[in-house]
């Protein structure tokens, strides 16, 4: 044995020793140095286009006498990630980061001019502290799409660094990873990794796929990019599976390809315009295939058909199997909802289907999915109509708009129409749809009482807004600044 260790350390004194003419390292170890100023090159790059989000909201807490939770309602803060994708200031991260938030603010990597985090360890160091004491910046809630977990906010800023959308169809399982994020609150972390499945299926009726990869992901990732070896974005770090609470390998992130058509939408419109046809789709199982005697398993079963609407308008009935959508073949619900997410307004759904033995091909009519914002905007006059101390656009509750918010607590207030990306917006945690019906304790009927009520506010006075949201009544509060 010992020659052989002796060969062994040889080789290995060789390998490591070896050097070429211009005196620079050769053989396994330069090829280590290699990979290793790559990944510092890359991570110099995404860096600055990541940011930390902290969200402010009120949460239930635990009552440590009972051990009982939901009882109290607490001021909280969270942090998630997010990843800068267009220089106007316009962030990507996760829909369940800014819930309910009433604030949020957003921390990023500011690199001096001509600082190169690749150069010396002075500039890491420097760079990296100054993150950490960097002020935040109060940014705008602009959209959100709760099915996908995505949502998108704005910072008042330009000409940032921002990451672009890989194309997901060339994602390869094996291939090399990096999440980054801010993993238990520590900011602009990085890990690797390499991507398990391109397409996991979590559930079976899931109407998405996410990105499998076990590059390690904790909680404060959440809405942090997931990027290849060119440093684009071809994922959103968004949960994990774990039984510790931490990393365990298995963490899941949702594909470029629908982050970038959300957010297209959630940028012009805040929220999404899905084209639908009116039907509900389940996964083919064996089992649910011989229970109702169905022909083929391949494809999406048809379980259910809104009455009058575009799929029964045009003889879709149920246990119809769909397998293809305009021509692309249909091989999971997650293809079929993908498909129809991304079909262009104002054209026919054309679906192939299979009736027992018989092959079909109906073309349907799809309706845009309407929103109630979407409406009231033609009743607007946007300088009118904006109350510059809440950053938002406002419009009376009336008989015209009391139709599109039927069941109303209070038959009286202002609702939010729009947003502003300022700081005034950031600061309230009021979101589109929210209907204001008292400013500390006074009841307010139109914008110009709002306005007026919000003006009689100074710098530092406690502002306290009595809200509607989706049914329920709620306070929002917070300083005049």
């Amino acid at each position: 044995m010992k020659p052989i260790i002796l060969a062994g350390a040889v080789c290995l004194s060789g390998c490591f020793l070896a050097r070429s003419q211009n005196g620079l390292p050769t053989g396994p170890s330069h090829a280590l140095e290699q990979l290793s100023q790559s990944v510092q090159s890359l991570a110099a790059r995404v860096s600055p286009c990541v940011v930390q989000i902290t969200v402010t909201r009120f949460a239930p807490r635990d009552d440590g006498e009972t051990g009982r939770t939901g009882l109290v309602l607490s001021r909280q803060q969270v942090v998630g990630s997010g990843a800068i994708i267009d220089p106007d200031g316009y962030i990507v991260t996760n829909a369940h980061v800014v819930e309910n938030a009433l604030r949020i603010r957003v921390n990023r990597l500011v690199q001096k001019a001509g600082s190169d985090t690749t150069s010396t360890p002075g500039h890491v160091i420097s760079d990296t502290l100054a993150q950490a004491l960097a002020p935040e910046i109060d940014a705008t809630l602009v959209g959100v799409f709760k099915e996908l977990d995505v949502a998108l906010i704005k910072i008042p800023a330009q000409a940032l660094p921002a990451l672009h959308f890989a194309d997901y169809q060339k994602l390869r399982q094996g291939e090399v990873v990096f999440a980054f994020g801010s993993r238990r609150g520590l900011g602009n972390s990085m890990s690797m990794g390499v991507v398990s499945s391109v397409a996991r299926q979590v559930d079976p009726d899931s109407p998405f796929v996410y990105i499998q990869t076990d590059a390690p992901i904790n909680p404060g990732d959440s809405g942090g990019p997931l990027v290849n070896t060119s440093g684009e974005l071809v994922g959103m770090d968004t949960f994990i599976l774990t039984q510790s609470g931490g990393s365990e390998g298995i963490g899941f992130a949702i594909p470029s390809s629908l982050i970038q058509l959300s957010c297209a939408q959630l940028r012009k419109y805040g929220h999404m315009h899905r084209q639908l046809i009116g039907v509900g789709v389940q996964a083919i199982t064996p089992i649910l295939a011989a229970a109702l005697h169905l022909t083929s398993q391949d494809g999406v079963l048809i379980s259910d058909v809104t009455p009058g609407g575009p799929a029964e308008t045009a003889g879709v009935k149920l246990n119809d199997i769909v397998t293809a959508i305009d021509g692309e073949r249909v091989e999971n619900v997650p293809l079929f909802t993908t498909i129809l997410l991304a079909h262009p307004a104002g054209k026919n759904v054309s679906l192939e289907i299979l009736r027992g033995g018989e092959k079909l091909s109906i073309e349907a009519t799809p309706v845009e999915e309407s929103h109630k914002s979407d409406h009231l905007l033609d009743l607007i006059d946007p300088e009118r109509n904006r109350i510059r101390p809440l950053g938002i656009i406002g419009l009376a509750v009336d008989e015209k708009t009391a139709d599109l918010f039927p069941g109303l607590r209070g038959p009286y207030g202002v609702i939010v129409v729009s947003l502003s990306a300022s700081q005034n917006a950031s600061m309230t945690g009021l979101q589109v749809g929210d209907v204001i019906h008292e400013v500390n304790g006074t009841a307010v009927s139109n914008v110009d009482g709002l306005r007026a009520a919000m003006e009689k506010l100074k710098r530092g006075d406690a502002a306290a807004l009595f809200i509607e949201r989706d049914g329920k009544l709620q306070y929002l509060a917070f300083e005049i600044e």
